[in-house]
C-alpha cells in the first residue's frame, strides 16, 4: 500500500505544482511578450515630451511580440516607462513610468513618483501627502489621450497606492485622505 502512495505521489506532485505555480492571468507561466518600442529620440506621447529611450509598451497584438522598429497606436498604448537614470517631472515630482489601467472600464493611469529624487527645496502638501502612502497614484482623466499633468484633465485621485482608494467608499477616512490630495494636486503651479 505504501508503495502506492509514494508511486502515485511521484507521478502527480509534479502535475499539481504545475497547476499551483500557473497563477499568471494569461495562463501560461511567463509573461506575454508585449509589444513595445525604445524612442530614438526626443517626442510627445500622449501630450508628455519623453526623452531618447523611454520605452513605449503596447497592448498584446497579432503578429506584434517584443521590440518594435517604429512607434505604434497611442491608442494602443499601456505604459511609458523612463530610461532608469531618467525621470520626467509629472506635478511637480520625478516619476519613473505611467501606466495605464488595466481595467478598461475606468479611464486614467498610475503614475510612479521617485521620492528619492525629489529635492527637500521642491516638497510641497501635494507630493507630501502623495510620498505619504507610497509611490503610485492613481488618476481618473476626462480624456484618455492625456497623460501630462493637465489639471483641466484630471477628473480625480482614484488611488495612493493600496492604502486608499475611491473603491471603499464606505470609508470616510479613505475618501478624505482622497480629497484632500486631489485638493493640492489642483493647488500645484508647475511651470
Amino acid at each position: 500500500m505504501s508503495i502506492k502512495i509514494k508511486f502515485l505521489s511521484v507521478v502527480f506532485l509534479p502535475l499539481l505544482t504545475a497547476c499551483v505555480g500557473n497563477m499568471n492571468p494569461t495562463g501560461g507561466n511567463s509573461s506575454p511578450d508585449y509589444p513595445f518600442f525604445i524612442t530614438t529620440q526626443a517626442q510627445i506621447v500622449k501630450n508628455i515630451a519623453v526623452p531618447i529611450g523611454t520605452k513605449l509598451v503596447y497592448q498584446e497584438q497579432p503578429f506584434k511580440q517584443r521590440k518594435q522598429d517604429r512607434l505604434m497606436s497611442e491608442t494602443k498604448l499601456t505604459a511609458i516607462e523612463f530610461p532608469h537614470d531618467q525621470t520626467i517631472l509629472w506635478g511637480g515630482v520625478p516619476i519613473t513610468s505611467i501606466n495605464k489601467f488595466f481595467n478598461s472600464e475606468m479611464h486614467g493611469y498610475t503614475v510612479y513618483g521617485d521620492f528619492k529624487r525629489l529635492p527637500n527645496t521642491q516638497k510641497n502638501r501635494f507630493n507630501q501627502l502623495w510620498q505619504s502612502c507610497n509611490d503610485s497614484l492613481g488618476i481618473t482623466v476626462k480624456n484618455t489621450d492625456d497623460w501630462s499633468f493637465n489639471k483641466e484633465n484630471i477628473a480625480d485621485i482614484e488611488s495612493c497606492s493600496v492604502n486608499y482608494q475611491r473603491y471603499f467608499k464606505n470609508n470616510p477616512k479613505q475618501q478624505y485622505f482622497l480629497d484632500q490630495l486631489h485638493q493640492a494636486l489642483n493647488q500645484v503651479n508647475e511651470s
